[in-house]
């Protein structure tokens, strides 16, 4: 190993890591493999829903935190409003974010969306409208959390940038009104 080349980075929650791979992966691939084992579409259905609301819930709650440093949820207000809630790690702590763990969560997000909606191609090609329905569940679900961490991520960049103006325009105007002092 040369001793100039720089150290790979390792991902930095491994488990978390796991887990957020782990039932993207289960979910789909019980539903590519159920019909070698079983013919209840129940089954399959009830299962696959299962492992994608696991995943869903895992995405949302646990590895978007872990990883990325994201966090959201959707309230209705007392106007009966939907209201998009976001919460981030300050800016300092998502530059301090493991760039592996931040990559795995992302990519892993839109290709299971992805392979989602090729199966939904698959299931309307083939005039399947019970599968197409599984489908479209599950392609919500990962849908849902694409939206909201990109909402969340968006959000997070706004708040720096408006605590980045407000932080500059304070020491202006500080270093403004110093000067007049002096004068």
């Amino acid at each position: 190993m040369d001793p100039n080349q720089p150290p790979v980075e390792n991902y930095a929650n491994p488990k978390t890591c796991l887990f957020h791979v782990l039932f993207k992966g289960a979910a789909l691939a019980f539903y590519i493999l159920s019909a070698l084992f079983f013919n209840s579409f129940v089954i399959i259905f009830v299962v696959t829903v299962l492992l994608a609301a696991l995943d869903f819930w895992v995405v949302k709650n646990v590895s978007g935190r872990i990883l990325v440093g994201l966090r959201w949820w959707n309230e209705i207000n007392d106007l009966g409003e939907s209201v998009w809630k976001f919460e981030s790690l300050d800016q300092e702590s998502l530059a301090r974010m493991n760039k592996k763990d931040s990559w795995l969560f992302w990519w892993t997000l839109y290709l299971a969306a992805a392979a989602w909606l090729i199966l939904g191609i698959f299931s309307l090609i083939r005039f399947q409208a019970d599968y197409l329905l599984v489908v479209g569940v599950c392609l919500s679900l990962n849908v849902a959390n694409i939206i909201g961490f990109t909402k969340c991520k968006k959000d997070a960049k706004k708040q720096f940038q408006q605590f980045a103006s407000q932080t500059i325009a304070s020491r202006f105007q500080s270093t403004v009104q110093s000067a007049f002092t002096l004068v």
